[in-house]
């Protein structure tokens, strides 16, 4: 406690805290507190006294974490360690109440009788309770880094009496107050809290990383990504492990206690790079990526017959022990482009389906936008280097598909699924041939997208559909017509490009014999890809193929040949 409130009366990491001063409290604290700007001394003082209660009666609050016990269990660590390992002293309660910038500041008043408000939401301090109170204080210190006034609640978990607060599914339980005291006070409402479409936000200590390794993302949102791709292309579970484990994924599963054949959840983990030194993986259940990507939900869109759930026991195993796969399957299989035209068919089925959904049938419109979202993650994981307008596109709508538990959608038996489009797009090889199967299959994404939007917006969430429409209007429709903008190649039609002046002199032209694999995939990767940064230095182009060059062909002789 001592070391919780010093900082939040102190400079702060970078010197950003302002004025630290409290502006509610429990009555006991209240009482004490200074007036005015709160010094280090009064820091430590009014620590003890928040800690009073938890001194005289000498009670302990531990909590034990099942999530890190379970996962050192699973790296062979003995039960008791750790469980020991696994359990911490958590007699202190912390968290902060944020506005967003735009919204301004308010007056302390106001925010101690939020503060107030809040504290016997969460039954701290509630006169009308026969529980005693846990004593507490509200500290304000400045704004955060982004601009929004906040004020921080520092708490004992021990009552006046000697008894334990009960902080069990605590951060539901504020999130449900915060909705609360926002339409309380007109506040703005968070939408995404209110609708039940908020994603799982990330730790600053995932941001940090990515940070300090110049990633453009965290990898929870590769792994979210990843994880939402596999399954959404798989018809099997098996199917699923081999194809998380071949993205460059360690797997894990999580065996149901006593068994070595039930798998009742799996943990993931990007796998370290080269170079880095010993960095430890970090490990994410399903459910902790993404509530539409708990094993049982994924398990309802595949085939759960005997025979392939012995088939995933055996892929989960050998995942665990970081053997080879134990056999092989449509995750392995290499596609003819021409069947993207096949997954913009099934994708145009797909949107029949979707009229058919009643606004009001919020399970069946989260399972589709989940699916929707998981063909935008494989399509990107295929043919985008770094997060692009696909993988913002499987983002946003992975929002629509977050639903407890218990609301989730049974798959409609004979309808037609996107994963089959999934399949085919995974299974492609990108390339310039792939050009028009990419155009139909993104006017259909497109049509899907605007459905769920629409949908949305029926169903009183204009924010969310807003968000869609821009996702559609601006980056889905910027891919539609840079796609448009590639030339199919022929046979003396394929060019590649060089340095400033050869492109001012001469263009070198290819067959497209001599056109690779992978330039081909180069090239429409180039064209899926957000265009690189300006601080990004380019690498030179090098080429291990005579060039044929040609004179070039006068502007108005290239807009005829293209019936331009």
């Amino acid at each position: 406690m001592t070391g919780l409130v010093v900082y939040l009366a102190g400079p702060g990491k970078s010197n950003e805290h302002e004025n630290p001063h409290v502006v509610a409290g429990h009555e006991s604290i209240v009482f004490a507190a200074p007036a005015g700007e709160m010094s280090h001394e009064d820091a430590i003082a009014l620590a003890g006294e928040l800690d009073t209660a938890r001194v005289v009666f000498g009670t302990e609050v531990s909590v034990t974490s099942r999530r890190k016990m379970n996962a050192a269990i699973d790296d062979g660590v003995p039960r008791s360690v750790a469980l020991a390992d696994a359990t911490s002293d958590q007699n202190v309660w912390h968290c902060s109440l944020s506005l967003k910038p735009e919204e301004g500041e308010l007056s302390d008043e106001k925010w101690a009788t939020i503060a107030a408000d809040f504290m016997k939401e969460m039954d701290f301090d509630d006169a009308d309770s026969p529980r005693a109170p846990a004593r507490w204080v509200a500290i304000r210190h400045g704004k955060t880094k982004a601009g929004g006034d906040h004020i921080h609640i520092a708490a004992s978990a021990v009552r006046e009496d000697g008894t334990k607060v009960n902080t069990f599914n605590d951060r539901k339980r504020a999130q449900a107050a915060c909705n609360t005291l926002e339409h309380r006070y007109g506040l703005d409402v968070l939408q995404s809290r209110e609708q039940q479409l908020g994603g799982r936000g990330s730790k600053p200590a995932e941001q940090g990383r990515a940070d300090r390794a110049h990633l453009p993302e965290t990898g929870r949102d590769v792994l979210e990504r990843r994880v939402r791709a596999a399954a959404t292309a798989s018809k099997t579970e098996a199917e699923f492990v081999r194809r998380l484990r071949g993205s460059g994924v360690l797997v894990r599963p999580r065996f149901t206690k006593g068994t070595t054949d039930t798998v009742e959840g799996y943990s993931v983990a990007l796998r370290p790079n080269q170079g880095e030194g010993p960095v430890a993986a970090v490990w994410y259940g399903g459910g902790k990526l993404s509530k539409d990507l708990t094993l049982p939900r994924l398990r309802s869109e595949w085939d759960t017959t005997t025979e392939e759930s012995a088939n995933a026991v055996d892929e989960w195993t050998a995942a665990k022990a970081g053997k080879p796969a134990k056999r092989s399957g449509p995750e392995a299989v290499v596609a003819d482009p021409k069947l993207l035209a096949r997954a913009a068919e099934d994708l145009e089925r797909w949107n029949e389906y979707l009229t058919s959904i009643p606004v009001t049938d919020r399970a069946q419109w989260a399972r589709a936008a989940g699916r929707t979202s998981g063909v935008f993650a494989a399509w990107s994981a295929k043919v985008e280097n770094r997060p692009g307008p696909l993988a913002h596109a499987s983002k946003q709508l992975a929002r629509a598909a977050q639903l407890p538990a218990h609301q989730r959608a049974a798959k409609p038996a004979g309808v037609v699924s996107a994963g089959g489009a999934a399949l085919i797009v995974m299974a492609c090889k990108p390339g310039l041939d792939a050009t028009t199967g990419y155009i139909l299959l993104l006017r259909q994404l497109m049509k899907a997208t605007e459905a769920i939007a629409a949908a949305s917006r029926a169903a009183g969430n204009a924010e969310y559909a807003h968000d869609l429409e821009i996702v559609t209007r601006e980056r889905l429709s910027e891919v539609h017509t840079r796609l448009e903008g590639i030339e199919l190649p022929s046979a003396a039609d394929v060019y590649r490009e060089g340095t400033a002046a050869e492109v001012d002199a001469t263009r070198a032209a290819y067959t497209v014999d001599e056109l690779t694999d992978a330039e081909s995939a180069q090239r429409v990767a180039q064209v899926m890809a957000p265009p690189p940064s300006a601080n990004t230095p380019s690498k030179p182009r090098t080429s291990e193929q005579p060039r044929r060059v040609q004179p070039k062909k006068p502007k108005r002789e290239r807009d005829s040949r293209d019936g331009r």
